[in-house]
């Protein structure tokens, strides 16, 4: 047995989440086309006869102008000093830019295998690829480069094999069955808000947090009691939407996915609050046993 932990890095929507879960085969990281999504360092764990790599999935990196873009860049950079290996995961469609450069030059100082991931090969002509890989290699001398199409699971089997021949240690982290690290009440969370990023426009902002406020299980099912917390009544009119149309389909389809993780039948209610001051928001988690972020 060998094993190691991998971080995933890169801009924002180039396809990290994507790649995680298509690798594993279960959906553990949420996925939308907003950025910034991903506001947490989530493992996902690839287990075979004789391998298993500990994958981080991290916030997408950017030069911020807020606060939350300082927390996440902070959360992707934490990532990549207790790891094995890293994956800059670029996507092909577009332009080498001062994104990537920016990522590029916070890598020069890190002692780690890098490995170069040129991801949506699908979506571009074979003959522009290698143009691609020459313009990343004049910036940063990367162990390996591994063309994939993560949406397609294109080429995702070669890059495993190149990752195995990374893993150094003898130890099992993890048990065979257990495909990541975060509880499954964050995952029920995640869902929902995903569903909020892809069901509503850009006037929803990422400040929106989603914590379980009852939980019940019983032999076949859990039914759920889940607060979607806001802190403009307008944003909380938006998620509600017309005649309650809109918090009627982010559940629909949030109970789907929810379902499919927990492999059982999902009653899920969901409920918008309004918590107008941050200190307010943090004694109404602190009294549901929870923190904030």
């Amino acid at each position: 047995m060998r094993s190691g932990f991998v971080s995933i890095i890169g801009r924002p929507n180039v396809g990290k989440s994507t790649l995680l879960n298509n690798i594993l085969g279960k959906k553990v990281a949420i996925t939308s086309d907003k950025p910034q999504t991903t506001r947490n360092n989530i493992q996902g764990i690839y287990n075979d006869d004789d391998y298993q790599i500990i994958f981080v999935d991290t916030p997408g990196i950017h030069k911020p102008k807020t606060k939350m873009g300082k927390y996440l860049n902070k959360q992707a950079f934490f990532s990549v000093h207790d790891v094995d290996v890293i994956l800059f995961l670029v996507d092909v469609t577009k332009s080498l830019g001062t994104g990537d450069k920016f990522v590029i030059n916070s890598l020069k100082d890190i002692e780690k295998p890098v490995i170069l991931i040129l991801n949506k090969i699908d979506k571009i002509a074979k003959s522009k690829i290698l143009p691609k890989i020459e313009q990343y290699m004049t910036l940063y001398d990367f162990d390996e480069i591994v063309p994939i199409s993560a949406l397609n699971h294109d080429n995702l089997d070669h890059l495993l094999k190149v990752l195995k021949k990374h893993m150094k240690d003898s130890v099992k982290y993890y048990e065979d069955d257990q495909i990541t690290n975060v509880s499954k009440e964050f995952m029920i969370t995640e869902f929902v808000r995903e569903k909020i990023f892809n069901l509503t426009n850009d006037e929803v902002p990422h400040s929106i947090t989603c914590v379980i406020e009852n939980k019940e299980e019983k032999k076949d099912a859990i039914v759920l009691h889940v607060n979607i917390i806001v802190d403009r009544d307008n944003l909380k009119k938006i998620i509600i939407g017309r005649n309650g149309n809109m918090i009627k389909q982010i559940g629909v389809e949030a109970r789907k996915d929810i379902e499919n993780f927990l492999g059982k039948k999902v009653y899920l209610d969901l409920f918008v609050k309004t918590i107008k001051k941050w200190r307010d928001k943090e004694n109404y988690l602190a009294e549901i046993g929870l923190k904030t972020e």
